[in-house]
């Protein structure tokens, strides 16, 4: 008896349909999956705007947090702060953000997206809502929403 279901038959090899076993009852192989559909379609609606997702990501906090510092955003972001530095400096000289010395201390500085960035984030914002609801058109509205709520949560408490 064959007690595979649909979704778990991934080829086929001659004649003989392949499954993948139990590896589907696990969440975190399902994210990673979906990660693999989803994540080419943000990148490619970014590459349109010449913008990667780091960048995208960075933009973003930024815009969100007005004055942040580079530590807080590498921190926020989960990305080491030598790469931060990276990407602040494309994000400058495309003249979406502006550094600033903080007048509390001078070795410090702080991040604002200039007019220009808030621009070019809001058409980036737009460009992965389209690739998302095509991907995800087989949820409603109320379910994407139930999903990254879920999957928030996920992460908020693994770190309490």
């Amino acid at each position: 008896m064959d007690n595979r279901k649909p979704d778990q038959t991934v080829g086929e090899v001659g004649s003989e349909e392949l499954s993948e076993g139990t590896i589907r009852e696990f969440l975190g192989y399902n994210l990673k999956r979906a990660y693999m559909v989803l994540n080419p379609a943000t990148q490619a609606a970014l590459a349109e705007l010449d913008l990667r997702i780091p960048s995208f990501s960075c933009l973003s906090v930024i815009l969100a947090n007005p004055g942040i510092a580079p530590s807080a955003l590498a921190a926020q972001l989960s990305m080491e702060r030598s790469n931060i530095v990276v990407i602040l400096d494309e994000l400058e000289t495309r003249n979406l953000i502006s550094r600033a010395q903080m007048k509390t201390d001078r070795r410090r500085y702080s991040l604002t997206a200039t007019v220009r960035g808030r621009r070019l984030h809001d058409k980036a914002v737009e460009a992965i809502h389209r690739a998302e609801s095509h991907l995800l058109r087989g949820l409603s509205a109320d379910e994407r929403q139930l999903l990254v709520r879920l999957v928030n949560r996920i992460e908020t408490t693994t770190t309490d």
